[in-house]
């Protein structure tokens, strides 16, 4: 279901323990839009998205609904593989499951729509049949998938994921990348911190290049020059620039 909501970012700066992760942040993204955060900073990247997420302090600025009203609960986060523990002896189905907690309540049984909705989750990232799988049994590129349906399951009109393409492969990239073109296309807004530079222009919308402040905003093809990549990476930078400078593709 398409959807008007778009998110404004106005002047924020995070300041965490002394440092000051990002500085004076604005820009405004509209429903409907996969956009790639991209910088060399790991922390930059990860208080961007915890920032959004509400969770991080911040110094000045503020993060609103640009238009059209963002419930708490209609933003979703896709954690980053790595911050998992995965020793937690969950099913499939249990995980995503989780994502309808705040429809049914931790006290409360789901219903029959709650359950319908994990059907129709665990289905749209083709991992119905490992629905009674342990997680921990699943491959990188399938436990990603696990986790983009828990966000689905909450009805999100808003999906952070912090590092998706890490530990996953190529093809199995691919098949996430296809996930959230779907959810852009229903007028969803995407956000995806990544470092992987690869094929920017074929998989985003836009581009938001952070080094601790905005480096540039907007198409890839636009945004991700080699001037950018200087500020962003330092006098090497130009050296990531091979076969970055594509043009954009239309599907």
């Amino acid at each position: 279901m398409a959807t008007e909501a778009g998110i404004t970012v106005e002047d924020v700066t995070v300041v965490r323990g002394g440092h000051t992760a990002l500085t004076d942040i604005t820009f405004s993204v509209g429903g409907g839009t996969l956009m790639g955060v991209l910088g060399p900073n790991r922390r930059g990247q990860e208080f961007f998205v915890r920032r959004n997420r509400r969770y991080a302090p911040h110094r000045k600025g503020h993060s609103y609904p640009a238009r059209g009203g963002i419930a708490p609960q209609r933003l979703a986060y896709v954690p980053q593989r790595d911050s998992i523990n995965w020793v937690f002896p969950a099913t499939v189905i249990d995980v995503v499951t989780m994502g309808r907690g705040w429809n049914i309540g931790w006290l409360r049984q789901q219903g029959s729509k709650d359950k319908e909705m994990v059907r129709l989750c665990l289905e749209r990232v083709n991992l119905w049949e490992h629905r009674n799988d342990l997680v921990t049994e699943l491959s990188g590129g399938q436990r990603q998938r696990v986790f983009i349906a828990r966000a689905l399951a909450q009805e999100a009109s808003v999906i952070l994921l912090d590092e998706a393409f890490s530990g996953v492969d190529v093809g199995a990239q691919e098949g996430i990348v296809e996930v959230l073109r779907s959810l852009r296309d229903e007028g969803k807004i995407v956000l995806l911190a990544t470092h992987d530079l690869t094929n920017l222009a074929e998989r985003f919308d836009s581009v938001l290049c952070i080094n601790h402040h905005v480096c540039a905003y907007g198409p890839p093809d636009e945004a991700f020059t080699p001037e950018v990549l200087e500020e962003m990476y330092g006098s090497h930078g130009i050296e990531f620039a091979p076969g970055h400078f594509t043009h954009r593709h239309h599907p």
